[in-house]
């Protein structure tokens, strides 16, 4: 595995952290409940791709 990909993991990773955080921010509001656990999704989706680029 190169530098660029171990890069564009690590960036992934801290972008599925940041989703996280911020969509269960969101999800405890109630007018951005949707959007909330689409952020949530979003970081599961990444999370996946890491873990399948990985093997």
């Amino acid at each position: 595995m190169g530098d660029v990909s171990a890069a564009a993991m690590a960036l992934a990773m801290l972008a599925a952290f940041a989703l996280t955080a911020g969509g269960v921010k969101l999800a405890l509001h109630r007018e951005d409940r949707t959007r909330g656990v689409l952020m949530i999704v979003a970081a599961v989706v990444l999370v996946g791709n890491v873990l399948i680029w990985t093997i």
